[in-house]
């Protein structure tokens, strides 16, 4: 395991400070503010401690409140909504400087039999055959040096692949709203299943927006086109993963209106199965000019 990925499970495993009440430190993401995707996994992280061990994460549903500040830590109140025979619920919520920043409500479940179908998974390389975010980023001569920098440190914990060029990569004109990332942990996991989930919930609010921006032609923050943050985010967990194996992440955009995109994705294993369904919408906006409020 490497040092980095090493330091997001530290950040990742919270201080319990009361019954029900969890406590964890924050940081800076590629942009001055706590990474939605961290505040994301932290909550699951505090609703799977109050959760029978016998019951495992199938659904998350969350919004986004207001920016994280990173120099200060957060803490998350654990609401047990209920305990059935076979769904556990839990309500999140996270608090900084006295208002809340971030709501989770999160589903759990025992393992049962049922039906079983699932959407095949489309075709895409083998990951070892693309470049790594290292290669590629290095690659691009019209970034800042300190943008990819920060690209690379708030990813070295995960090595992950994009199968076409990222929207900061090729930029200008519009291409299909449809972008293709493989992921997976730089280094081996334990076997409990709520980390695996709360690692592909970290990456998962990555690059989910992406296709919003390829519709478009636009580069994102990276190259000061756009502005915009995470606004909801929605996940469905089908069947068990691990996230420090290959994940395909197929993603697109079926819209874009009144300054917000929508983005919606289905994780595979590289085997084939249906791991995980996502769905998040952003403010997706052009920046303010002079002459345009």
């Amino acid at each position: 395991m490497n040092e980095a990925l090493q330091d997001l499970l530290d950040l990742l495993d919270l201080e319990q400070i009361e019954e029900n009440i969890f406590r964890g430190q924050s940081r800076s993401a590629v942009v001055p503010r706590v990474f939605g995707g961290q505040v994301a996994a932290q909550a699951l992280v505090a609703a799977g401690r109050t959760v029978p061990e016998d019951r495992f994460a199938h659904s998350l549903h969350a919004y986004f409140l207001r920016i994280g500040d990173p120099g200060a830590p957060i803490v998350y109140t654990v609401d047990r909504m209920n305990d059935g025979r076979s769904f556990t619920a839990r309500r999140v919520v996270a608090v900084q400087h006295g208002q809340p920043i971030f709501a989770l409500s999160a589903s759990f479940q025992r393992p049962e039999e049922g039906f079983d179908h699932q959407e095949p998974m489309p075709d895409s390389p083998d990951p070892a055959t693309l470049p790594t975010s290292q290669e590629r980023l290095r690659g691009y001569g019209h970034l800042d040096r300190a943008v990819v920098d920060r690209f690379l440190e708030a990813r070295a914990a995960v090595d992950l692949r994009y199968v076409d060029e990222p929207p900061y990569g090729r930029f200008g004109e519009p291409r299909e709203p449809h972008s293709q990332v493989w992921f997976r942990t730089n280094g081996k996991l334990g076997d409990d299943p709520l980390l695996h989930v709360v690692l592909a919930t970290y990456v998962s609010d990555m690059t989910l927006l992406d296709s919003v921006l390829l519709a478009h032609g636009r580069g994102g923050w990276a190259v000061g086109d756009v502005v915009g943050a995470s606004l909801d985010h929605a996940m469905w967990f089908h069947r068990p993963f691990r996230a420090d194996e290959w994940l395909l992440y197929d993603q697109q955009s079926p819209s874009a209106s009144g300054g917000r995109g929508l983005g919606q994705a289905r994780i595979y294993t590289q085997d084939g199965r249906l791991a995980i369904s996502v769905i998040q919408e952003g403010v997706v906006r052009a920046p303010r000019t002079p002459d345009r409020p």
